[in-house]
Protein backbone atom coordinates (compact mmCIF):
# COMPACT_ATOMS: atom_id res chain seq x y z
CA UNK A 1 0.00 0.00 0.00
CA UNK A 2 1.51 3.36 -0.99
CA UNK A 3 2.12 5.97 2.15
CA UNK A 4 -0.89 9.09 1.57
CA UNK A 5 0.88 11.92 0.70
CA UNK A 6 -1.31 14.00 2.85
CA UNK A 7 -0.28 13.29 6.03
CA UNK A 8 2.95 13.36 8.19
CA UNK A 9 4.65 10.30 9.94
CA UNK A 10 6.66 9.71 12.73
CA UNK A 11 9.50 6.71 13.28
CA UNK A 12 7.71 5.25 15.34
CA UNK A 13 4.61 4.53 12.38
CA UNK A 14 2.38 6.78 13.80
CA UNK A 15 0.80 9.54 10.92
CA UNK A 16 -1.25 12.24 11.73
CA UNK A 17 -3.42 14.11 8.93
CA UNK A 18 -3.80 18.45 9.69
CA UNK A 19 -7.49 19.33 8.86
CA UNK A 20 -7.17 23.39 9.87
CA UNK A 21 -6.44 23.48 13.66
CA UNK A 22 -7.23 19.76 14.15
CA UNK A 23 -5.24 16.42 13.71
CA UNK A 24 -5.85 13.14 12.96
CA UNK A 25 -4.19 10.44 14.67
CA UNK A 26 -3.36 6.59 13.67
CA UNK A 27 -0.26 4.03 12.84
CA UNK A 28 0.59 3.36 9.39
CA UNK A 29 -0.08 0.09 7.56
CA UNK A 30 3.70 -0.94 7.66
CA UNK A 31 2.83 -1.00 11.43
CA UNK A 32 -0.20 -2.67 11.63
CA UNK A 33 1.34 -5.39 9.60
CA UNK A 34 4.17 -6.11 11.93
CA UNK A 35 1.59 -6.37 14.52
CA UNK A 36 -0.62 -8.81 12.72
CA UNK A 37 -3.79 -9.47 14.00
CA UNK A 38 -4.59 -6.59 15.94
CA UNK A 39 -6.90 -7.25 19.26
CA UNK A 40 -6.94 -4.51 21.60
CA UNK A 41 -6.50 -0.86 21.23
CA UNK A 42 -6.65 1.49 24.46
CA UNK A 43 -7.32 5.32 23.80
CA UNK A 44 -7.35 8.37 26.11
CA UNK A 45 -10.91 10.04 27.67
CA UNK A 46 -11.89 12.48 24.79
CA UNK A 47 -10.59 16.33 27.02
CA UNK A 48 -7.29 14.71 27.81
CA UNK A 49 -4.29 16.03 27.12
CA UNK A 50 -2.02 14.48 24.44
CA UNK A 51 2.58 15.72 24.16
CA UNK A 52 4.11 15.17 21.20
CA UNK A 53 6.38 12.18 21.90
CA UNK A 54 4.55 10.79 24.61
CA UNK A 55 1.95 7.55 24.56
CA UNK A 56 -1.48 7.94 24.14
CA UNK A 57 -2.66 4.33 24.52
CA UNK A 58 -1.59 1.07 23.33
CA UNK A 59 -2.36 -1.39 20.58
CA UNK A 60 -2.25 -5.31 21.64
CA UNK A 61 -2.02 -7.91 18.97
CA UNK A 62 -1.65 -11.27 18.55
CA UNK A 63 2.48 -10.71 18.92
CA UNK A 64 2.75 -7.90 20.96
CA UNK A 65 1.66 -5.09 22.91
CA UNK A 66 3.50 -1.40 21.67
CA UNK A 67 2.57 2.31 22.85
CA UNK A 68 1.01 4.54 20.91
CA UNK A 69 3.18 7.54 20.61
CA UNK A 70 1.58 11.11 19.72
CA UNK A 71 3.30 13.03 16.98
CA UNK A 72 1.97 16.66 18.14
CA UNK A 73 0.59 17.79 20.89
CA UNK A 74 -3.43 18.88 21.96
CA UNK A 75 -6.51 17.97 23.26
CA UNK A 76 -8.18 14.74 22.47
CA UNK A 77 -11.86 16.37 21.08
CA UNK A 78 -13.03 12.78 19.66
CA UNK A 79 -11.28 8.52 19.88
CA UNK A 80 -12.77 5.99 17.29
CA UNK A 81 -14.98 4.32 19.33
CA UNK A 82 -15.47 1.57 16.79
CA UNK A 83 -12.54 0.33 17.45
CA UNK A 84 -13.44 -1.26 20.87
CA UNK A 85 -15.36 -3.54 19.28
CA UNK A 86 -13.64 -4.06 15.24
CA UNK A 87 -9.96 -2.97 16.21
CA UNK A 88 -8.95 -5.33 12.99
CA UNK A 89 -10.04 -2.55 10.88
CA UNK A 90 -6.68 -0.79 12.01
CA UNK A 91 -5.02 -3.60 9.97
CA UNK A 92 -7.47 -3.57 7.24
CA UNK A 93 -7.89 0.22 6.46
CA UNK A 94 -5.18 1.85 8.72
CA UNK A 95 -5.40 5.31 7.29
CA UNK A 96 -9.30 5.49 7.08
CA UNK A 97 -11.49 3.57 9.13
CA UNK A 98 -8.53 2.80 11.52
CA UNK A 99 -7.95 6.37 12.68
CA UNK A 100 -7.51 6.49 16.29
CA UNK A 101 -7.76 10.07 18.00
CA UNK A 102 -8.77 13.51 16.84
CA UNK A 103 -6.95 16.50 18.36
CA UNK A 104 -6.79 20.42 18.61
CA UNK A 105 -3.19 21.20 17.93
CA UNK A 106 -1.37 23.06 21.00
CA UNK A 107 1.89 23.45 19.17
CA UNK A 108 1.14 23.58 14.93
CA UNK A 109 4.69 24.22 14.56
CA UNK A 110 5.62 20.37 15.85
CA UNK A 111 4.27 19.21 12.38
CA UNK A 112 6.84 20.50 10.63
CA UNK A 113 9.25 18.40 12.60
CA UNK A 114 7.63 15.48 11.22
CA UNK A 115 8.49 13.17 7.64
CA UNK A 116 6.44 14.09 4.88
CA UNK A 117 5.44 10.68 3.11
CA UNK A 118 8.79 10.72 0.70
CA UNK A 119 10.95 10.38 3.87
CA UNK A 120 8.88 7.95 5.99
CA UNK A 121 8.61 5.98 2.73
CA UNK A 122 12.33 6.19 1.90
CA UNK A 123 13.09 4.79 5.60
CA UNK A 124 11.08 1.57 5.47
CA UNK A 125 12.63 -1.84 5.32
CA UNK A 126 12.93 -2.92 1.86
Amino acid sequence: MPVPTDRRYTESHEWCKVEGDQALIGITQYAADQLTDITFVDLPEVGSAVSAGEPFGEIESVKSASDLNTPVSGEVLAVNDALADGPGVVNSDPFGGGWMIRIRLSKPEQVDRLQDAATYEASLPE
